[in-house]
């Protein structure tokens, strides 16, 4: 079977493994620190904003069930594209929304979403996540692994810090991101893994 990566920063780790963990296809995710300049820091190093790492996710999946561009729609379903500092109540360069790509191929993707993105009108202010390399990625340590599944009252709260208000308002205004989304919605119901 082939396997390919993804890595996608959008604030709050915890928040980011459900919405990709719970679809077809996607055989691992891994919360993890990307983006620094020092070898396999501690969250607490992370947390003090001199490493320079994103919280970000890894995620490991089969191409021939699931895209990487369904990937990326499903990662702006999960952000706020137009705050560089920082996702809702998580803020800092450690909370920076960042898409980290491998190859040309995934780059291509990516700032063709982006750019889609910025034209659907849905969002006033400019789309700011960036679109960087991919760097070396350091699994955290493993009480933040599915922190979903183990602690699902602290997520909610998580959730509840303005992630769950900003998805609802995108949900009530369009019903999805991007046309390529919204016909795909209906096959997959993007939104039921992601907006609950």
């Amino acid at each position: 079977m082939t396997k390919k990566t993804a890595i996608f920063a959008g604030g709050c780790f915890w928040c980011m493994v459900q919405p990709f963990d719970t679809y077809p296809g996607i055989k691992k995710v891994e919360s993890g620190y990307t983006g620094g300049h020092v070898a396999n820091p501690t969250y607490e190093q992370v947390c003090s904003g001199t490493t320079g790492h994103t919280e970000a996710v890894r995620i490991t999946f089969d191409p021939t069930v699931v895209s990487y561009r369904d990937l990326v729609e499903i990662y702006w379903q999960q952000t706020d594209p137009t705050d560089a500092f920082g996702q809702f109540q998580d803020r800092g360069d450690n909370y920076r929304p960042v898409i980290f790509v491998e190859d040309e191929e995934q780059r291509a993707i990516a700032q063709a979403s982006k750019e889609s993105l910025q034209k659907s009108g849905l969002f006033k202010d400019p789309i700011v996540t960036k679109i960087e390399p991919v760097q070396p990625f350091y699994v955290a340590e493993d009480y933040h692994q599915d922190f979903y599944k183990k602690d699902p009252e602290r997520m909610k709260l998580e959730k509840e810090g303005g992630r769950k208000q900003f998805m609802n308002r995108l949900i009530s205004k369009h019903r999805g991101l991007a046309p390529s989304l919204q016909k795909k919605r209906t096959k997959v119901k993007f939104h039921q893994i992601s907006f609950r």
